[in-house]
This record gives C-alpha cells, structure tokens and sequence, in this order.
C-alpha cells in the first residue's frame, strides 16, 4: 500500500544487534532479563566463569561504584565451597561448607572436652581423693594437736590410720635435733647339742639393716624404723641404769627382744639361742671440712644386761618355736 511502510521481515546477520538494541528502545520494551541491574543494555553482562568488574577474590566490592550482588545470588566461588545461596540445595544457609573468613569455634580443655562418660569418672575420682585427702589432714591435725575430747574417743583410730606410714617426728628440729649415729649391736650365747656354750662376737643389727636400704629405690619400712624406734622405746622407759621408769618399761624389753630374735633367727649359729645381751654405740655427727669446730667420734657404748631367751621371743613359725617343748611354751 502506497504511503506506509511495511515491517522488515528479516535483517542481515551484521544488523541484528543494532536493530535488536534500536527495536527495544524505541517500543520501550525492558531490557533483557540476563542482562544484571544497573546496566542499560550497552553493557556486556559477564559469563558465567568471567569474575566480575570491581569484586576482590572474596566477591567483596573492591571500590566504590562496584555492582553490587544480588541477594541470593551465588558466586562460582561459593559453589566450589559448598557454601550454597538461595538458589542452592536445601534453600539459603544450607551449604555443606564453611563461609569464607567464618572462624571456627574455640576447642573445649580439660574435663569439658571430655564425653559425658569420662566427665563422671574424672568427676567422681575427684571427689574420692578430695574426700580423703579432707580425712587424711583431719587424722594428721588430731594426731600432732594437742590431747583433746576427739583425740581421746578416736585415738585407737588415728593411730591405726598414721602408723606406720604417716607418722609424725620433730627430731629433726628443735628443741632436741638428733646429733649422734646410734647404732644397735647384739651377741648372743648358744647352746650346741652336747650341752657346750660359747659366745658369739659384737654383731651390728642397724649395719644389717643400712645394706638393706643402701641402693634400694623402695626400703622396707621395717628395716628404716621397726629396730631404732624399738631402741627408741626401751631408752625412753628406762633409766640410764636400764631400770624401768614407768608400767611401759616391761612392754618395751619384750618389743625389743622380739625383734632381735626375729633378726637372729635369720641366722644359722650350729645350736640353741639361750641368752642375748644388746648394747648401743653412739658417735657423734662430724664436723664439716669447711668448720673450724673440734668434735670428737669416738664411740659411746651402753650395755645392757644379758636377758634369757623364753618360747614367747621366738618368731612365730620358726624352727626353734618348733623345738619348743608344749608344756614350757604354755608356761610362757
């Protein structure tokens, strides 16, 4: 029809995109949806593995000015992390990866980092030594207190709890520090079988009892203590003429001839113990290179009287206990 003009039905491939851009703008037909907000259509939307103008590595905006992106949008960075956006599986903050700078939690110490089963065994273990470490300097407080209603009702008890393990000694400091090497020595007098007696030499039981300990890592206690506080006893209820001073004097010549019959019992003298006398050497601790001060070492001794042996100093299973004749032994 003369006077119009008739729609271009096709166009050549170098005219596409103008007319296409021509064609929008003048119908006022929106842009195209692929293209990113902010764009007038005369800019280039970047491709899908083209890293955006104006972002930093961490899709941060790197200036003023940049695109910014849009809410739910997910960059390739994050798909690599697993960090999924709104469009990701399981809707937005779903991802199964940990955001970029996202710091992780502080680690739990000690108990707290423990599971449940092994918090109730360390908290039940540390009641049990709280518990008796409380009970342990309760018995060590009424043992060295003086005497006292508690002492007195429980005294049986606190002993049995601090001896021999926990007992308390202040020798080592005032008023009386220990000065001397005290050292016990015994003989005795044996009886062969053709009735002859002879007497054996000077033996040092606390020498016995020092090559025991010497190079041991764990001594026995018995060989630490059982024979000094023994001497200990005897000295402390005797007068310096070996008289008893008090009801205790009886108990502690039995005590200590026990324990002297238990030591020689671990020897073979070819007959019958019938009689031991013991005696203590006493040297005084010597001076230090570096003092000035004269003391002298020479020994002192104190003898005691010789004591018969009775079936009730024998070790208890030992061979002379054995030997012993019933009715002597029901005598004792």
């Amino acid at each position: 029809m003369a006077g119009s003009e008739a729609a271009p039905v096709g166009k050549g491939p170098g005219e596409e995109a103008d007319a296409g851009g021509e064609g929008a703008t003048e119908s006022g037909a929106p842009p195209s949806a692929s293209w990113p907000p902010g764009t007038d259509g005369h800019e280039p939307a970047p491709g899908p593995d083209e890293h955006e103008p104006g972002r930093d590595h961490d899709g941060d905006s790197a200036a003023s000015g940049a695109v910014p992106r849009r809410a739910g949008e997910e960059s390739a960075e994050d798909r690599e992390r697993g960090a999924g956006g709104a469009g990701g599986p399981g809707g937005p903050g779903t991802g199964t990866g940990t955001l970029s700078g996202a710091a992780p939690g502080p680690a739990r110490a000690g108990i707290a980092g423990l599971s449940t089963p092994y918090r109730v065994v360390a908290g039940a273990v540390m009641v049990v030594v709280g518990l008796f470490t409380c009970v342990h300097l309760a018995m060590v407080f009424l043992h060295v207190a003086p005497s006292n209603t508690l002492s007195k009702e429980g005294g049986e008890t606190i002993d049995d709890w601090i001896y021999p393990e926990f007992e308390q000694n202040w020798k080592l400091f005032a008023p009386n520090p220990l000065q001397q090497n005290i050292s016990v020595h015994v003989r005795a007098e044996i009886v062969d079988a053709d009735g002859d007696r002879r007497t054996t030499r000077w033996m040092s039981l606390s020498a016995e009892d020092g090559k025991a300990i010497l190079h041991n890592p764990l001594p026995s206690h018995a060989h630490q203590n059982e024979l000094r506080r023994a001497w200990d006893f005897y000295v402390n209820s005797h007068d310096d003429k070996n008289r008893s001073t008090g009801t205790r004097g009886a108990l502690a010549e039995a005590y200590l001839r026990r324990i002297v019959m238990l030591r020689l019992g671990e020897h073979d003298y070819g007959g019958t113990i019938d009689r031991i006398q013991l005696r203590s050497s006493a040297r005084r601790v010597q001076a230090p290179s570096w003092s000035t001060e004269k003391i002298g070492t020479q020994p002192m001794y104190r003898e005691l009287a010789w004591w018969t042996v009775s079936t009730a100093d024998l070790p208890e299973g030992s061979v002379a206990a054995a030997k012993a004749a019933p009715g002597e032994e029901a005598d004792q």
